[in-house]
């Protein structure tokens, strides 16, 4: 059996890329070669199986008025017993908990975070190691950004998340990596460039070998 890493986040898992100049395809999905989590397959290897689990739009809790079953708790169960046995979990979830509609601050949107984790934990998905979740914080959002749907406030939420984001994992026995160095594209100043999934896959990457070789 593979070692199985399921990715669940939002738009910036499925790979979205906002400029087609930027995607190899010229679409609006980064292709199999560029985005974050086959690149982690590609540089893990044949002993591990990294399964994609990204939407556009997700929150970690908050249902979204305007489109079903977009919170990641409601959906974390079946998502993770599909792919049974889980060895590591990576939650990238929290931009589009900023949507002025959810009236959250940051510190809601990590208790948001906290109540994803646990559900995954208490979920029976589990390798023989038992749960095992890293919750990476997602960049925040760029000073250009404007968004009438997502609406006010979500540049300054976004740039609150990250220590909030660190004390809910730890308190419940997950690691957490900041992805705040990670490019952001000037188009739409929401989604990771090219070269911004590479930074992240190379960020994830270090932090497994780093875990392996303790």
């Amino acid at each position: 059996m593979k070692y199985h890493i399921v990715c669940l986040g939002d738009s910036n898992t499925h790979g979205y890329c906002a400029d087609p100049r930027d995607c190899a395809d010229g679409g609006n999905r980064f292709n199999e070669s560029e985005r974050w989590t086959c690149l982690l397959q590609a540089a893990l290897g044949p002993d591990y199986l990294v399964l994609e689990e990204g939407l556009g739009g997700r929150t970690t809790v908050f249902a979204d008025p305007l489109h079903e079953s977009m919170d990641a708790v409601s959906v974390a169960y079946p998502i993770l017993m599909s792919h049974e046995p889980v060895d590591l979990l990576i939650i990238m979830l929290g931009t589009n908990d900023t949507k002025e509609r959810f009236n959250a601050n940051a510190a809601a949107i990590a208790v948001g975070m906290e109540r994803l984790i646990k559900k995954c934990r208490d979920t029976e998905c589990w390798g023989t190691s038992g749960p095992n979740i890293l919750v990476v914080c997602p960049p925040p959002l760029g000073d250009g950004f404007h968004d009438e749907v997502m609406g006010k406030g979500c540049v300054e939420k976004s740039k609150a998340l990250a220590p909030y984001m660190r004390a809910v994992a730890e308190r419940n026995g997950a690691a957490c990596l900041n992805a705040a160095e990670c490019e952001f594209n000037s188009v739409d100043f929401t989604h990771l460039t090219r070269k911004g999934h590479r930074q992240l896959c190379d960020l994830i990457y270090q932090w497994i070998q780093d875990q392996r070789n303790r």
